[in-house]
């Protein structure tokens, strides 16, 4: 058994890691810790727990833990990690977006590798720290990896992708308020979203210059799940580009190409990806779908840790979508 510390666990990233982790069978969870709500149980953050794990918030850390995740607001990481120090043994997963670029990579001695399985399988095993990637970020670019991979990607893409609320975090505003976002949708941070510069590394990682990206998020009116539609010039077949998808993800546990459109309630509660092709005169059309807190974020991290641990790579995350 490995012992996993979480910061930053009242919150919906948190709250996914420790709901994961309680039943992870290689896993103790060994503290949670929460400026806010020190010496709270857990269940009353996370009523659905009440039962299931009899544990309180501390407002102290063990550094002596195997794997610790960072679920904090972007930009706290970096200073954690400045005013608390581990043992040279615990490995670290990041869900914000302090480390994931990669003139962000190095901090403090510490290397950080960005945790994109499908993209860094070979690499993250031997890391000693995880960037894990953006929600948006995970959709898009496994939509748009395997164009990457095979130097396809020289014209201009367009993506529209709206997510759930969930995807602001916890803490409630304007545009998370229930009388707002019921009955709505909206556009924000059109053309300069911050997932954009972690996009553009990973495909150019794969291809070198690439094509511009032009993309619009959208808020939904639901709670959790991304879906992106991503829409590039390609002057093969559809039958070449699902060739083209399927061999990339041959070797992908949880990302999945489908022969028929693809919706948000065949991914959400669940770590996959569901990818869907569509070829219109000589544009092609990726659909890509996810949950947002999990393949977008805490499910993502468990599969880190797995790889990280040489753990089986789906360990604790046969998770099953409701469709109905």
């Amino acid at each position: 058994m490995i012992r996993a510390g979480i910061i930053g666990g009242s919150g919906y990233t948190g709250g996914e890691l420790i709901r994961l982790l309680v039943n992870h069978p290689k896993v103790y969870i060994d503290f949670v810790y929460s400026r806010t709500k020190a010496g709270k149980k857990i269940s009353a953050a996370h009523p659905d727990l009440l039962g299931t794990l009899d544990l309180t918030f501390t407002d102290s850390i063990n550094s002596e833990v195997d794997i610790l995740f960072l679920c904090l607001g972007h930009g706290n990481s970096k200073s954690y990690l400045d005013k608390y120090s581990f043992s040279s043994k615990t490995r670290i997963v990041d869900l914000s977006n302090d480390f994931r670029l990669m003139q962000d990579a190095s901090f403090g001695g510490k290397e950080f590798v960005y945790g994109l399985p499908e993209l860094n399988r070979t690499t993250i095993p031997s890391a000693k720290n995880i960037a894990n990637p953006g929600c948006f970020a995970t959709c898009i670019q496994l939509a748009l990896l395997p164009l990457a991979g095979a130097k396809l990607l020289d014209s201009e893409v367009h993506v529209n992708a709206v997510t759930g609320s969930t995807g602001a975090g916890i803490m409630p505003s304007a545009t998370t308020h229930f009388s707002w976002r019921n009955n709505n949708a909206s556009w924000y941070k059109a053309f300069t979203h911050q997932h954009l510069g972690e996009i553009n590394e990973s495909l150019e990682s794969l291809q070198g210059d690439i094509g511009e990206i032009y993309f619009i998020p959208n808020r939904g009116n639901f709670s959790r799940g991304i879906l992106s539609t991503a829409y590039t010039r390609f002057e093969g077949s559809e039958t070449e580009a699902s060739d083209l998808y399927l061999d990339f993800y041959k070797d992908a546990v949880f990302t999945q190409i489908s022969e028929e459109p693809v919706h948000l309630k065949q991914v959400v509660n669940t770590n996959n990806c569901h990818i869907h092709l569509h070829k219109h005169k000589n544009i092609l059309l990726i659909t890509s779908v996810i949950d947002n807190l999990l393949k977008g974020a805490s499910g993502q991290a468990i599969q880190n840790m797995n790889l990280m641990f040489g753990f089986d790579e789906s360990l604790g995350l046969n998770l099953k979508a409701t469709v109905y």
